[in-house]
């Protein structure tokens, strides 16, 4: 069984190549090196972002404070820019943030000196949220500690560490209980965001957040939680940093359990009974993502269902450290094939479908106490340990743009069905499409108020206007829709939704601003989202420096 099984993974892997060989026909080898390599350096296509092609530009003060020597500064001047590469923004300097004094220290020097503050670490929000025009913006990287306490379940880590090096420390006795699907983003802006991921048990963050340290603008540092000043907790969790500085969070860890990975291709129309039968509850599997057809043809009409069921609470202590994922540049390669026509865009659904089963990753060796047959085995920590390096390519001239929209479970099928339509009569390339469920989140500015289906889009974009206003327009369209079925959209990414839509998804819009002013009367914490915030909620164009 184990030679014929060798063989066909063998035939597979042929297969594949032969596939992407046939999608490669006409194109030169120096295309195909292109769409394969690894990026030179982060895209900066220049400020194209925009606010109905109103600009967010703010003029250069005329006089700038010198740079205090006292700061650890990592840049006096120059400019950032996120992961959209569409927001290049000019900034008064970047402080390399170690410690809490660090923190204060700056937060001293930019109230004293009449400056704004913006907290950014990896940057992959899409709207300005990390820095703002002139602002002294603290990078939050380098403060990165991380304890565990195994009597307690929990790790305390600082804002700056990734859920990579937290799942390093981990492994293989324990795992985190919530994260994002991938492990680059930062502890801190999971927190701002109320990130959720593959665990649809857990739920978003909110849920297994025990307590923050939130350092305010007066730089008093409090300790909040459900609980203890349950109020700023309430708004620092999903906050977007305008309301302090995390300095440390505590979060519940779960044993690094053993999954047996399993896939099955059903219809979209489908899932939502086949979420109610296979996966919800305390029978389903411990893990879990779906993703959709992108193919013209079946455009997200069927699913590929991931599993991960669980056969042993734990792994075994001898497991080997979680790896890098692997065919990166062949997955790097498909992806930015995609983007080219119908053609490859159903070469990347069919190597999906059919051949990518036979690379997978299989890190737990099977005993018999682990059941059965030649199922793929893998612990908790695996399938997020995914840094997405085939994500990220070398390509200057366009940039991938994620969306997300959150409806009532009851709505789905309708609700994809009308993103299908609106997908299906535009012109930029859809690369990835996932389905992940949320629980009703009480936080100030939550993006569920009841059990949701949330649909995760992956969509390509020239890097310039033109670019920018197609995606615009498919944006308020899918806002549009969504709002129609009774939901809501995620504020992390672009700026190109309306006042009346941002108003129409987040009525407690006004009451949030209001308890930023209360909490930071100042304003010192500041960003061009939330300067767009602002301006949408009053009504107004978007102004200069808050």
């Amino acid at each position: 069984m184990a030679t014929r099984r060798r063989r066909f993974w063998m035939s597979r892997r042929a297969l594949l190549g032969a596939a992407v060989g046939v999608g490669a026909i006409g194109w030169s080898g120096a295309t195909v090196a292109r769409l394969s390599r690894d990026p030179s350096g982060p895209k900066d296509a220049g400020r194209i972002a925009d606010v109905d092609g109103l600009g967010l530009a703010t003029p250069e003060p005329d006089v700038s404070p010198p740079h205090d020597p006292e700061l650890p500064w990592m840049s006096k001047g120059g400019d950032l820019n996120d992961a959209s590469a569409l927001s290049r923004t000019p900034v008064y300097g970047v402080v390399g943030v170690r410690s809490e004094q660090d923190v204060a220290a700056a937060l001293d020097f930019a109230k004293a000196n009449g400056l704004k503050v913006s907290v950014a670490a990896v940057r992959h929000s899409m709207g300005g949220h990390a820095f703002d025009d002139h602002a002294l913006v603290l990078d939050m990287l380098a403060f990165n500690g991380i304890a565990v306490d195994e009597a307690e379940r929990t790790v305390t880590v600082e804002p700056g560490a990734t859920w990579h090096d937290i799942q390093n420390v981990l492994h293989p006795r324990f795992a985190v209980k919530a994260m994002q699907s991938t492990d680059i983003f930062s502890v801190g802006g999971s927190i701002s965001v109320n990130a959720h991921g593959m665990d649809h048990h857990a739920g978003a963050l909110a849920g297994s957040l025990r307590t923050m340290r939130v350092m305010l603008p007066s730089g008093e540092v409090l300790t909040c939680s459900r609980e203890e000043n349950a109020e700023l907790f309430w708004h620092v969790l999903g906050g977007y940093g305008l309301f302090g500085v995390i300095v440390s969070a505590t979060l519940e860890i779960v044993p690094n359990a053993v999954y047996r990975t399993s896939r099955a291709v059903i219809r979209s129309e489908d899932f939502p009974g086949y979420f109610e039968r296979e996966l919800a509850g305390e029978g389903g599997p411990g893990l879990f993502y779906g993703h959709l057809s992108t193919a013209p043809g079946n455009l997200l009409e069927e699913m590929i269902v991931y599993r991960y069921d669980v056969v042993a609470e734990r792994a075994p202590l001898d497991m080997p450290r979680l790896g890098a994922p692997g065919a990166v540049k062949v997955k790097r390669f498909i992806m930015n094939l995609a983007k080219h026509g119908a053609l490859f865009q159903r070469l990347k659904w069919y190597a999906e479908k059919h051949l990518e089963p036979e690379f997978e990753n299989c890190t737990v060796a099977r005993t018999d106490a682990l059941g059965e047959g030649e199922a793929c085995l893998v612990s908790r920590n695996d399938p997020m340990h995914d840094s997405v390096p085939y994500l990220f390519n070398d390509l200057a001239a366009d940039t991938d743009i994620l969306h997300e929209y959150f409806v009532p479970r009851a709505a789905y099928n309708a609700f994809i069905a009308d993103a299908r339509a609106v997908l299906a009569g535009q012109s930029l390339p859809v690369l990835n499409a996932s389905v992940r469920v949320v629980h009703a989140e009480d936080i100030a500015l939550s993006y569920a108020r009841e059990p949701a289906f949330s649909l995760v889009l992956y969509i390509n974009q020239p890097a310039d206007g033109t670019g920018n206003a197609a995606m615009r327009s498919l944006t308020r369209a899918l806002i549009d829709l969504t709002l129609r079925h009774g939901g809501r959209f995620f504020l992390p990414y672009q700026l190109h939704y309306t006042g009346a839509q941002l108003l129409a998804s987040y009525p407690e819009l006004p009451r949030f601003l209001a308890s930023k002013r209360a909490y930071d009367p100042g304003e010192l914490f500041s960003s061009t989202f939330y300067r767009v915030l602002k301006a949408m909620a009053a009504g107004a164009p978007p102004p200069g420096p808050a």
